[in-house]
């Protein structure tokens, strides 16, 4: 008994005062991620795109809202999500410690208005959505007219179809083109 005090007070203190302190990791460590709701568009890239199905995302038609939600406890830590996501809404940080006490503090929800169809009325698709990819084709040039182009968005494809509403600047392009665009 005396061997091991001896040993013990020799080499002294080799645990570290984790959970008072955070581990330290290395900088390409992939640890718990984070969603910011105000630069996500819940254009669902991310729910697509996670292998363990820990994200969901669910329209609700009675409230008018896109519900977006991430499980932490069936999260893999793989990065899919952050890969995929066009508008750099979700990051994984560098944070390793999840233990909470109730299950529910597993989840990280979020929730983003539905934008109504300006035929119908009905709702159909995210409003931050819409106006990001109008935002991004002004960006780029490919449309001029803002206002047709939003227009153009803001319609349900079942209205769509039903006016025979078309991007025309779209066909008039690719009646010009003698080669397919890869």
């Amino acid at each position: 008994m005396l061997k091991y005090l001896k040993k013990a007070l020799q080499t002294g203190v080799v645990t570290g005062t984790d959970p008072l302190t955070p581990p330290e990791v290395d900088k390409n460590f992939r640890g718990k991620p984070e969603q910011n709701p105000a630069q996500c568009i819940a254009c669902a890239a991310c729910m697509n795109a996670c292998p363990a199905n820990a994200l969901t995302v669910q329209t609700n038609l009675v409230s008018g809202m896109q519900e977006w939600s991430l499980f932490l406890g069936r999260c893999i830590f793989c990065g899919r999500c952050e890969e995929v996501c066009p508008t750099h809404a979700i990051v994984l940080t560098q944070e390793v410690q999840m233990a909470v006490w109730r299950k529910e503090d597993l989840y990280q929800k979020s929730a983003y208005p539905l934008a109504t169809c300006t035929e119908c009325g009905k709702p159909f698709a995210v409003a931050k959505e819409l106006q990001y990819a109008e935002d991004l084709l002004m960006a780029t040039g490919q449309f001029e007219d803002r206002e047709a182009l939003h227009q153009q968005l803001n319609t349900c494809p079942h209205c769509k179809r039903a006016h025979n509403i078309t991007q025309s600047q779209r066909i008039n392009l690719s009646r010009l083109l003698r080669e397919p665009v890869l």
